[in-house]
């Protein structure tokens, strides 16, 4: 992490500036590298961004049809070059989320690397999303968590009466995990003692969502 913040600093001095149209960053078709001295990520990770109508019910298909690849980095270098052109999601309006997974997983409980596992979730009122988001990313990509490749990503969810914070991992019975990644989530965000977190596994998810487009209302 401070090689992270180090890094941003530097180049934040220096006026730096990206031009790159935000198109180049869609739909890679090609692995994406750590450039000649960039200092590499030990994983890849890929940006993407999801906005809805609450009112209609979502499935799994209109859900992947809605959600965009963004971006993906693979040095600290090219995630503070990505992550600086983005917007903050306190800035963020309506209900959208930002996604940041590693590379190869997409941020749905029916992908093979998330279906076995959960999140941990926790709530926060408006206007501290983008400061808690930053850490939270900054904290997974720094491999901060110590916990294998049990971490898949991270989401924040921008909603009209609050936002919401989860980490995603691949195993939601191994209750040495959880609590590792609920640890460190309450250290590196600096939450206070009696913060409410919420670890749901995918499939009670999945259920949920089949049990509401499923519930017919009578007028």
């Amino acid at each position: 992490m401070n090689q992270l913040q180090r890094l941003r600093e530097e180049e934040e001095s220096e006026g730096y500036h990206d031009d790159t149209d935000e198109t180049n960053n869609n739909n890679n078709r090609h692995k994406v590298s750590p450039g000649a001295g960039e200092h590499p990520l030990q994983y890849n990770y890929t940006f993407w961004f999801s906005r809805r109508t609450p009112s209609r019910p979502s499935s799994s298909q209109s859900y992947e049809q809605n959600i965009r690849q963004i971006g993906t980095v693979a040095s600290v270098e090219q995630f503070w070059r990505f992550y600086s052109h983005l917007i903050r999601p306190g800035d963020l309006s309506g209900h959208s989320d930002f996604h940041l997974f590693k590379e190869g997983i997409k941020p749905m409980w029916e992908d093979e690397c998330n279906r076995g596992g959960g999140k941990w979730i926790i709530r926060l009122r408006k206007g501290l999303a983008s400061r808690f988001w930053e850490n939270m990313i900054l904290a997974m990509v720094g491999e901060q968590f110590m916990v294998g490749e049990e971490i898949c990503g991270a989401v924040v969810s921008v909603r009209f009466q609050e936002d919401i914070l989860s980490i995603w991992n691949r195993t939601s019975n191994d209750q040495t995990t959880t609590s590792r990644i609920r640890d460190t989530l309450r250290r590196v965000l600096n939450l206070p003692s009696n913060t409410i977190m919420e670890y749901k596994t995918h499939n009670d998810s999945l259920r949920d969502n089949s049990s509401f487009r499923n519930t017919k209302i009578s007028l």
